[in-house]
């Protein structure tokens, strides 16, 4: 590549077939012009690679075949690490870019060049393509934000979806990148450590989507569930001491109250209606000031609404 790219796009792909051509065909639908696209494929097979490279006359690729690289964090960092571009993102094999990516990522690096986080919100989409709702961010809009008050939020929930940031490449770095020890939650880590080492601003424009499906990890990843809450209080418990006593004691009950209640859905899901009875306890538990924060903080209204709406539709 002659010029650096405006951004390099990493794509941690496995056993990609049933996706990864619809995910290339959004990116080659933008200027490609000012992309790097790295592609590190574990996949057994070499079905995924074969896909791939058809892109090859169409898209800045460059395909590396890693198949000792199980985790799709080991594969981001060593993505995140070969990049050229001073700016970064990630697409996953089943998530897409939508119309004017591209130049919605050349408006915001080129407006606040000083920030080292970019977050937006996302659509969320079902396993045929169709529109089932819209992922947030408790943010306001075009305002640089601060490291405590993005952790009072963020650790309550999650509410980063992974195609949507981009992020400063030296940032990712500087803070250690992915925690490959953590299977389930190391997106949200990593949006924690970010929002410590740099300055983070919230976009309210949708350019890309994330795709809800019944194999997905978000998905499977949950199915146990000693597992899925230890993952979840790893990261409570690792950046809970970075805010001050006066934060913690408002965050702390509504972040464990949401760590329950997703537990809880996990298993509603899996046929435990009583469940439901429990996730319910855990948010009234909070008192009406508490509640009112997790329900702002979890969007837990937008993301059951859009797995239900996949499911009454057999797109789940």
């Amino acid at each position: 590549m002659d010029e650096k790219p405006l951004l390099s796009v990493i794509m941690p792909v496995h056993a990609g077939e049933a996706w990864i051509a619809a995910t290339l065909d959004s990116l080659a639908d933008e200027p490609a012009g000012d992309l790097e696209v790295l592609v590190i494929d574990s996949s057994p097979t070499g079905a995924t690679a074969a896909i791939v490279e058809r892109f090859a006359h169409r898209l800045p690729l460059r395909l590396l075949e890693r198949r000792d690289l199980g985790l799709w964090q080991t594969k981001t960092n060593l993505g995140v690490e070969l990049a050229a571009a001073d700016h970064v993102c990630i697409l996953h094999q089943d998530d897409l870019w939508l119309p004017d990516r591209v130049a919605a990522a050349r408006r915001w690096l080129a407006d606040a060049p000083e920030v080292g986080l970019h977050l937006a919100p996302t659509a969320v989409i079902d396993r045929h393509g169709r529109r089932v709702g819209r992922w947030n961010c408790p943010l306001p809009a075009d305002e640089v934000l601060g490291a405590q008050f993005l952790l009072e939020r963020l650790l309550v929930q999650n509410f980063v979806s992974v195609p949507a940031p981009i992020f400063a490449r030296t940032a990712w770095l500087a803070c250690g990148g992915m925690d490959e020890k953590l299977w389930y939650t190391a997106d949200w880590d990593i949006w924690a450590k970010l929002a410590v080492a740099a300055p983070v601003i919230y976009h309210d424009e949708i350019t890309t989507a994330f795709r809800v499906h019944g194999s997905s990890l978000t998905v499977t990843g949950s199915r146990d569930a000693s597992e899925f809450q230890s993952q979840m209080q790893i990261v409570l418990e690792r950046h809970l001491p970075r805010l001050p006593a006066s934060s913690r004691r408002w965050v702390e009950p509504a972040a464990r109250a949401s760590i329950s209640v997703n537990v809880s859905l996990a298993a509603a899901s899996g046929g435990d209606l009583k469940a439901l009875v429990r996730a319910a306890r855990a948010v009234l538990s909070l008192g009406p000031r508490g509640t009112r924060r997790y329900l702002r903080d979890s969007r837990l209204r937008e993301r059951v609404t859009c797995r239900l709406r996949a499911k009454w539709t057999g797109a789940f």
